[in-house]
């Protein structure tokens, strides 16, 4: 099996079966195997006699050749006692204390399992209303919402995939000016994606500066009225400010809800892409199509033949897994089964085009996405007839909108969903993105700059005659390839990266795919940190004209806990000014300090973690294991710096924040451990010091760093860390991915 090193390096740290201490039990190979024998178990549900060796060979050869991977909870949990390989997953949240509360516990189990969970908020009754049984008022959803997250942030800390929710409510709700803004505080509601579910009246008021009415959902009755574009601009100015919240065109996904007797479809999965009826889980797996791609001449053309085979294969696969698949609720697995919804969809997209020599926005590149995904399409709905020859239609078939044309073994067939570690792991570009950057720097742990470029770049690049490290150097510096004038105009003209695609081509690219998916695209248009609201709301109403099912923008260092990115542009002046390197200096310590020193078990013995104080605070830590062993020059490493930065004059809290909940294996599998890592264990030894009243400990200011004299104050535009390696993430397909560890929000 051919992968990249550092997509071994994912599959070693986020996918292999490991045993009590942490140690992997499995090879990347035996995983494939795991996952393929598991899925052909299917098989034997229809025929006791099939050939269901034959079918995990068939399976294990498409993932292994990476021309086809499910989504990670299959990865995960396929052969394994947990068993649960969806996902995404919707919930309803009905209007009593019982249902929400019921809802909160279904979610929990469903991220313990590994799967994400979409929900409609709009039931809720307003906040203020009466609430008769008891005669108080209502919260309201926020308040719910915030109930919902906090139960994701404690069942997050023991997973394998980080818990992510969508949040949606209606935009005719009396609280949708309230939610519009709930995430502007960056530091509220941190485990949802959220998304306004619009109606088409809505926009068509909005387009008129028309007032449109407010309805109380528990009782029906219109409780005021807003005009709508004042609403839409509230919606503009918020994601402007943080990428939230979304759009959501609620009767598109209800016009293309293949069985309207089960009831509206109110809610999607966290990234946009998968909507969902109540109780409805779904299975995604996505094509890598630069490995259908075939040499012909001096370049290449598309392999149709082979895609049609893979996309074959991969319907037969994703069916199967809903046999084998064991859902969290039963309710689960009775809805899911009876629509038995797929989402097949693609990769590597952007290097396809790359390959073929096609710009990413320009009219070739819309056809190319229309081709490509009609032929999957056709083909799909193909295979999924095929197999209810054999296996009979869904059993709803009857009461869908295809019960007058042939038998479907699946309600929905293909979905375009964010493939942040899919694409890792085939080393190729996410989804159906443009390329996010052609080279960067990936800074090694023994202070080696290691530049990474684009194999497909590099090839060009070799090719002219054009390679060269300072080269290299620069476009890795800028993110582009847009402004070396050096470099020919008909290769700068095809290798466009995503900063470099307008708004209007990627909300053409969107559309030009769900022309021709049954459920959604997940997609992100990235907008740069100049962009303007009115900029924002153009793309909002080009993706209601152009058919979309929804949509969401990113702004780049719009987020106010973010750090350097791609290049070295200036940020708006309204903004406070970000130091270059050099220019602080942590505060020498004193000789004498007051402090603390705490015993705590960790997972390989015991950690004593001492934290020291002057009269400004908080000014040191520093750690010591126990016999037992244990990890100390990482400890050691993390106190240090610890120290440095908050004698740099770094809140102590944003420290914590990005140490609670690291998770280490040999911590994660004791029952008596209590603190997820060593990490961790630091960061609340920090939080107990901060509570305590009697430290009497001022927070830090922001004149204690030292400047040199010689250096001045620069602004630099700014970029979300990875929150669990530190690296930069790549806003993409309605998610966040870090293409060096495998982080993903959603997936």
């Amino acid at each position: 099996m051919h992968i990249s090193d550092n997509a071994r390096a994912v599959l070693e740290r986020r996918y292999l079966i490991r045993d009590a201490q942490g140690c992997p039990t499995e090879t990347v190979e035996e995983l494939f195997w795991r996952v393929a024998r598991a899925i052909a178990q299917g098989d034997a549900v229809f025929d006791p006699a099939a050939d269901v060796e034959g079918t995990a060979q068939i399976f294990y050869d498409l993932m292994t050749r990476l021309d086809f991977l499910p989504n990670s909870p299959t990865l995960m949990n396929a052969g394994r006692p947990l068993g649960q390989l969806s996902a995404c997953f919707v919930l309803p949240v009905g209007d009593s204390m019982e249902e929400i509360f019921d809802a909160i516990k279904y979610a929990a189990l469903i991220h313990k399992s590994g799967g994400g969970t979409g929900f409609s908020f709009s039931r809720l009754r307003p906040s203020g209303s009466a609430v008769n049984s008891t005669g108080g008022v209502a919260s309201g959803p926020i308040t719910f919402m915030k109930v919902f997250n906090a139960a994701t942030e404690a069942v997050k800390q023991g997973g394998t995939r980080r818990g992510a929710n969508m949040g949606i409510l209606r935009v005719d709700h009396p609280d949708i000016m309230d939610f519009i803004t709930c995430k502007n505080d960056l530091q509220e509601i941190t485990n949802f994606n959220i998304s306004v579910g619009i109606t088409e009246d809505f926009m068509r008021a909005a387009a008129e500066g028309a007032e449109y009415d407010l309805v109380d959902p528990s009782t029906g009755k219109v409780t005021g009225r807003r005009n709508a574009r004042a609403v839409f601009e509230a919606i503009v100015d918020s994601a402007w400010r943080t990428g939230e919240p979304g759009i959501v065109f609620l009767d598109r996904l209800n016009r293309d809800n293949p069985v309207p007797s089960m009831g509206e479809i109110e809610s999607t999965n966290p990234c946009g892409e998968q909507p969902l009826l109540p109780y409805e889980a779904c299975n995604l797996g996505s094509i890598n199509l630069v490995n259908h791609l075939k040499p012909q001449g001096d370049g290449f053309v598309l392999d149709e033949d082979k895609l049609r085979a893979t996309v074959h294969t991969a319907v037969h696969f994703l069916d199967n897994v809903i046999e084998v698949n064991r859902y969290p609720l039963p309710e689960i697995d009775r809805v899911t089964r009876l629509t038995r919804k797929i989402g097949l969809g693609v990769m590597g997209f952007a290097d396809m085009l790359l390959k073929l020599g096609i710009p990413y926005n320009s009219e070739e590149g819309i056809a190319a996405a229309r081709r490509v995904m009609s032929l999957i399409q056709a083909e799909g709905h193909a295979a999924s007839q095929e197999l209810a020859k054999t296996r009979g239609p869904f059993p709803l078939f009857g009461e869908s909108v295809y019960r007058d044309g042939p038998p479907l073994r699946n309600a929905t067939v293909t979905t375009i969903a964010p493939t942040g570690t899919l694409s890792i792991l085939a080393g190729v570009s996410s989804g159906v993105e443009p390329v996010f950057a052609f080279a960067y720097v990936r800074n090694i742990m023994d202070g080696t700059r290691l530049v990474e470029t684009s194999p497909i770049l590099k090839d060009a690049l070799e090719r002219g005659g054009l390679l060269t490290g300072e080269l290299v150097d620069q476009i890795a510096h800028q993110g582009t390839l847009a402004h070396l004038e050096q470099l020919p105009a008909s290769l700068r003209r095809v290798f466009v990266c995503a900063h470099d695609v307008s708004p209007e081509w990627h909300v053409r690219m969107q559309a030009a795919f769900q022309e021709f998916t049954d459920n959604a695209v997940s997609k992100t248009v990235n907008f740069p940190h100049s962009a303007t609201r009115e900029e924002v709301a153009q793309v909002y109403e080009l993706a209601w004209k152009l058919g979309c099912k929804g949509t969401t923008i990113y702004r780049d260092g719009s987020r106010n806990d973010q750090v350097l990115n791609l290049g070295a542009k200036p940020s708006a002046p309204s903004e406070p000014p970000v130091q270059p390197y050099g220019s602080i200096l942590p505060r020498p310590r004193p000789a004498v300090t007051r402090g603390f020193t705490e015993k705590v078990r960790i997972g390989c013995g015991n950690l004593y973690i001492t934290v020291n104080c002057d009269e400004s605070g908080i000014c040191e830590v520093f750690t010591n294991t126990g016999r037992a062993g244990g990890c100390p020059s990482q400890s050691e490493a993390t106190a240090r710096l610890v120290s440095v930065g908050i004698r740099s004059g770094i809140d102590p809290r944003e420290i914590i924040q990005q140490l609670r909940g690291i998770r280490c294996p040999s911590c994660l599998r004791q029952s008596d451990v209590h603190v997820t890592s060593c990490p961790d264990a630091i960061a609340r030894s920090l939080e107990k010091v901060l509570q305590t009243p009697a430290a009497d400990l001022p927070a830090p200011t922001p004149s204690a760093p030292v400047r040199p004299a010689d250096m001045t104050p620069a602004q630099a535009k700014l970029s979300k860390f990875c929150p669990e390696c530190g690296s930069r993430l790549e806003h993409e397909g309605g998610c966040v991915t870090c293409r060096e560890c495998g982080y993903s929000k959603c997936n």
